[in-house]
């Protein structure tokens, strides 16, 4: 039986992650990471409060086999650039830090189709980033999942995004042979993929676009 420790349990991968660590019989123990509690009861449950400042003090609870981050935050929610990396990139690589100092073996982590640590495009780069640094943290397992659109219905209102989704699944079916990584998938899909993966682990460091993500389904 394993435990495990999850970033973000608070957003659209992240909580169908939740559901499905807590429901998956390999975990004996689930910890969440969150900044204000989410009123979830469960017997494998535990809810850590806390955030990126706070993180360091709370070492000595962040013990666990497996880590899966799915942090993240929109342009919208932070504009501030210093802040969205501090979100998007220096939270998730100190709590993969953190906890590979206290034992885990294997991390999960969601970035996006396209990342690239030497790209001009701050988001682009900011999300190969991630994947670099947390990569050097050396894990026995990384684990890394890069979406495309990310289709379903959020619990935010973000209208113009359900539009581009509308748009995303009309043209989804074109995107196919080396195209298939810009396809549509669902956040339940990435975070069933991402636990599916855990079951069996061989490599040291393994990317996951959408075929491969949709193969785990």
């Amino acid at each position: 039986m394993k435990k495990a420790i999850l970033f973000g349990a608070s957003g659209f991968i992240g909580g169908y992650l939740l559901d499905d660590l807590l429901n998956a019989a390999d975990y004996e123990k689930v910890m969440i990471v969150v900044r204000r509690n989410l009123n979830i009861n469960h017997p494998k449950l535990e809810t850590v409060i806390g955030d990126y400042r706070s993180l360091p003090d709370l070492r000595g609870n962040l013990v666990a086999d497996e880590i899966f981050i799915t942090l993240g935050t929109t342009k919208k929610n932070t504009p501030d650039k210093a802040e969205y990396y501090q979100t998007d990139h220096d939270y998730p690589v100190l709590a993969a830090k953190i906890a590979k100092e206290m034992g885990a073996k294997s991390v999960f982590v969601v970035t996006a189709v396209g990342a690239d640590a030497n790209s001009s495009i701050f988001y682009v780069k900011t999300k190969g980033e991630i994947e670099r640094d947390i990569m050097a943290l050396d894990f026995e397992h990384t684990h890394i999942f890069r979406p495309s659109m990310l289709m379903g219905n959020r619990k935010e209102h973000r209208p113009s995004e359900k539009a581009l989704i509308r748009v995303w699944s009309a043209i989804n079916r074109i995107f196919i042979g080396k195209l298939s990584r810009y396809r549509g998938i669902d956040g339940k899909d990435v975070a069933k993929a991402m636990i599916n993966a855990a079951k069996k682990q061989s490599v040291k460091v393994k990317i996951y676009q959408w075929k491969e993500m949709n193969d785990l389904l």
